[in-house]
């Protein structure tokens, strides 16, 4: 049998010099399409306000965008900026309250994997910056500070579609703002916490018979006494009000219905009646008097203020024996003297410097500590 042999011959044929052309712009344009997806840049200002808030509780931007989170404090108190994993704010600020004595070291920012970045602490008039890179999602961001978690909060939607997202009024991640005129005094029922309480506790809440600077705080009970808290208001740089039986209930700032009042849980034995405990010298003009912060002492809040050119430290603490409190005064610079006022509102006064007389105390010019023991009769 006789086979035909055929030769095949293959010819590699060089592309044309204006194929080769095409193809590499359409390379580098599909490149540079895919990289400013990757690497677009955004820059968000977000500001703390007053009442506890940031000026925008909702954010929206799109996958992989770099984006560039500036907190602006413009608010009388410091702030902090966290970040969470979806669905993790609330097990972030547990864990912030949990820092105790190491949070301001921290930033007030517990070290867990919930975190996805956040800001130092910022005092206010100053402004930091966090930096991220996400996939879609619905990330939290709130105020670790202590106090400020239940209401100071709002979430950061990384979405392609914004029309897919419900509308403001009814997105269940961001706080209820539309305010409310519930303004009940006492909650005879246990407290409404998404987790144990650990006494003393901070919080910074909308507390009623105070400005929107409240601080309520929790105290343990100690020796034979009660559960007490009390009522500070940094607005005005004085305690307003004492109770006994309970703490807060702060289940609708839970729900995020963060403008409604704070339900007390117990009954007010002690309310401020002066209107500013601390008085100069006769003639001489009302000193200016600012808040300027405060820090946990083995959990319990020192606040400081200044009257004029005078710091204060300020530090409560609960009696041993029935309901009252001890409030410990340090001074920085007193260079004239003081007077301290109560008022005849039923309460027992015993002070470091001696007896009350006609409604006041006398604290002389270089003094560096002061206390104030208050108990009911």
């Amino acid at each position: 049998m006789q086979f035909n042999c055929i030769n095949l011959v293959i010819y590699a044929h060089p592309m044309p010099k204006l194929s080769v052309f095409w193809l590499f712009i359409l390379t580098n344009l599909f490149s540079s399409s895919t990289m400013a997806q990757v690497r677009r840049d955004t820059t968000i200002v977000l500001k703390a306000i007053t009442g506890l808030q940031f000026d925008q509780p909702r954010l929206v931007i799109k996958p992989n965008t770099r984006l560039r989170l500036v907190l602006h404090n413009t608010d009388d108190m410091a702030h902090n900026l966290v970040l969470t994993k979806p669905n993790s704010r609330l097990r972030v600020v547990e864990f912030a309250l949990a820092l105790g004595e190491r949070g301001p070291k921290l930033d007030h920012v517990p070290p867990m994997p919930e975190v996805l970045a956040h800001t130092r602490t910022v005092d206010p008039g100053n402004a930091d910056t966090l930096t991220v890179t996400l996939t879609e999602g619905a990330y939290p961001y709130v105020c670790t500070y202590p106090g400020h978690g239940s209401i100071m909060y709002g979430v950061l939607y990384v979405v392609d579609n914004a029309k897919r997202l419900p509308p403001l009024d009814a997105d269940p991640n961001v706080p209820n703002r539309s305010g409310s005129e519930d303004h009940a005094h006492h909650a005879q029922k246990a407290p409404d916490h998404p987790y144990s309480v650990q006494l003393p506790a901070v919080y910074r809440t909308f507390m009623p018979d105070c400005s929107p600077a409240a601080i309520a705080v929790g105290l343990p009970a100690v020796g034979t006494g009660p559960e007490q808290s009390y009522c500070w208001d940094a607005g005005t740089c004085r305690l307003r009000y004492a109770w006994a039986g309970g703490f807060v209930d702060n289940g609708e700032q839970w729900e995020g219905k963060g403008q409604r009042l704070t339900k007390i849980v117990g009954d007010i034995y002690y309310r401020e009646q002066t209107e500013f405990p601390f008085q100069t010298a006769a003639g001489k003009p009302k000193p200016d008097v600012r808040f300027r912060g405060y820090r946990l002492v083995n959990r319990y809040p020192e606040f400081q203020y200044s009257i004029g050119a005078v710091t204060v430290r300020e530090l409560i603490k609960p009696v041993a024996k029935g309901r009252g409190l001890i409030r410990t005064f340090t001074f920085d610079k007193l260079t004239e003297p003081l007077t301290f006022a109560v008022a005849d509102d039923g309460m027992r006064y015993q002070t470091s410097l001696g007896p009350v007389t006609k409604g006041s105390v006398r604290i002389p010019a270089g003094t560096r500590q002061f206390t104030v023991t208050m108990s009911t009769l």
